[in-house]
């Protein structure tokens, strides 16, 4: 059976294994991607690109590619009881990028793997064999034919497959959360804020809209599960439920009127104790860290740990091939081993966000709907509405503390 060499070998072609494949191409690294989709159309549908991740982007030319196609959102509004009773303002903070770009993920994706390697598509890997020398990657092609890659170092980055994939090798945690949601994109969105996100709060649970590109909108909302009767929820249809919940719940039944369809999604919470195995297996995006999409981060924490992978890696093969390193290996595994630090704190720190926004979005008890809105009026009016700003931009990922978010 003949062996397929190469540097680095990525295993999935979404946001994260794109990204970090363009940049390590873009640096010198020989990289091959594998994808088990025949196609290019996205596995989910995140829609937000956050500022630091913008600045990631910014040297490999994607950000122009993504803001070229996108509506940038400056703020976003919470409603409760009836009235707004917080505001967030990306363009508030010192950041080269002060707004949230909203886009199609296809979009995003495609920005991220323009200048990269045309991935190898319809294979599925089957196994993964680390040596001392590298890692052995076993695959099905989609004739159901074997091959076989070698590679100094493996990037896992094709989420929860991903994680199967690598059971043997890392361990983690693991929650899947009872909330339930719909979701539907609309073409028209009559009576929305422009370039504004809304949030309403209250009895009823979470309804969320979203500007996209075009003058579109995104509306998702929680609904209530009955773990006895699972398909009890759906008698209704999932389009009628969504309208309801927009109308009841945003006043806003103009905009509800739009609604003809919708998909449901369930949230977990996924976190890996490690992301660098032996030196030479890596898990990055959501094959490292699942976290609840209520707040929009899961999709731009995979790309940080991307763009900040890449040049770790291509200094390690810079210095093997200089020899100029007198520990080149010791000192790669330090790097590997400062970046993976980061990227699981920025990760546990995304997760305890996500899961707080989560509990947000559940339905207050309705004696406490007003005073609960009231408390958050008052917060927000206080030093404390810097937090949130902070929290929605990222701004405590580690990698925005840093040079990825500095002001030109």
């Amino acid at each position: 059976m003949s062996v397929t060499a190469c540097d680095v070998l990525v295993v999935g072609a979404g946001p994260s294994g794109s990204l970090v494949a363009s940049e390590l191409h873009r640096l010198g690294v020989e990289v091959v991607v594998l994808e088990q989709r025949a196609d290019a159309s996205p596995g989910s549908r995140a829609i937000g690109v956050h500022p630091p991740v913008l600045a990631a982007l910014e040297a490999g030319g994607a950000t122009e590619r993504i803001l070229a196609e996108a509506v940038r959102i400056p703020r976003g509004i919470a409603v409760a009881a009836g009235r707004t009773v917080g505001e967030v303002r990306f363009d508030r903070r010192p950041s080269r990028f002060p707004f949230v770009a909203s886009v199609p993920q296809a979009v995003t994706e495609a920005a991220v793997a323009a200048y990269g390697p045309i991935p190898v598509r319809g294979v599925r890997v089957v196994g993964v064999h680390p040596t001392p020398e590298g890692v052995h990657v076993h695959a099905l092609d989609a004739d159901g034919a074997s091959r076989t890659w070698f590679a100094r170092t493996l990037i896992v980055a094709a989420g929860a497959s991903g994680r199967r994939l690598l059971s043997g090798l890392f361990t983690g945690r693991s929650r899947a959360y009872p909330d339930r949601y719909l979701m539907t994109d609309l073409s028209a969105a009559p009576g929305q804020p422009e370039g504004t996100a809304v949030i309403t709060l209250g009895a009823c649970g979470v309804a969320e809209s979203f500007p996209l590109p075009g003058g579109r909108r995104r509306l998702v909302a929680r609904i209530a599960s009955d773990p006895e009767h699972p398909n009890a929820e759906r008698a209704a249809g999932d389009g009628e439920r969504l309208a309801e919940a927009i109308a009841t719940r945003m006043l806003a039944p103009a905009l509800a009127a739009h609604v003809v369809e919708a998909s449901r999604f369930s949230i977990r919470r996924v976190l890996l104790d490690r992301m660098v195995f032996a030196g030479s297996v890596i898990a990055i995006g959501d094959a490292a860290h699942e976290v609840s999409p209520i707040g929009g981060q899961g999709m731009n924490l995979g790309l940080l740990d991307a763009a900040t992978l890449a040049p770790v890696l291509a200094q390690a093969r810079r210095c093997r091939q200089r020899r100029t390193a007198p520990d080149g290996d010791g000192s790669h595994r330090a790097a590997l081993a400062r970046w993976e630090r980061s990227r699981l704190a920025s990760a546990r720190t995304a997760a305890r966000l996500a899961a707080f926004n989560t509990s947000l979005g559940r339905p207050w008890p309705r004696r406490l709907a007003s005073v609960s809105a009231a408390a958050l009026d008052a917060a927000l009016r206080t030093p404390l509405a810097g937090l949130p700003e902070r929290a929605y931009a990222m701004g405590f990922d580690r990698a925005a503390r840093g040079a990825a978010d500095r002001l030109p």
